[in-house]
């Protein structure tokens, strides 16, 4: 057998309720069943979800803040959106990103689709993919006629 073979059998002994599988970088990555579902629960939670370091009123790290930012420039329905604080949770800060196999924080999401973090939306922004993904997902305050 194997010393990787025999270190997933160890790992899924110690851990009997979580999925092994392999990310696109070849690591191992455990989440439990719990974790999984509950992010899976607030990623469907609202059509714009975002995990980020505090929260919207108060984020606690620039990217966050800017993240938040590029969200309310764009329009961003608040009642379409949903923001959860990873330093609340230290299971939830490590499963997001083990659950979107990015590494970093924030990370969005529209209608359940990952987007990406910080860099990947200001440069969506600076692009406008960003303006014309909101409006085709239909998550941006209505116009007033």
């Amino acid at each position: 057998m194997s010393f990787l073979a025999r270190s997933l059998l160890r790992t899924s002994a110690r851990f009997p309720a979580a999925t092994t599988t392999f990310n696109r970088f070849g690591s191992i990555r455990l989440i439990s069943d719990e974790v999984k579902s509950a992010i899976d629960k607030a990623v469907a939670s609202a059509p714009v979800v975002l995990f980020m370091k505090g929260t919207p009123e108060q984020p606690m790290c620039g990217f966050s803040r800017n993240t938040i930012q590029v969200l309310g420039y764009q329009g961003v329905d608040p009642r379409k959106f949903a923001a959860y604080n990873v330093l609340d949770d230290p299971e939830l800060r490590q499963g997001i990103k083990e659950y979107s196999e990015w590494p970093t924080i924030p990370q969005l999401y529209v209608n359940k689709e990952f987007i990406g973090g910080h860099d990947i939306i200001v440069s969506m922004n600076d692009s406008g993919e960003l303006a014309e993904m909101l409006e085709k997902e239909d998550v941006l305050v209505p116009e007033e006629n």
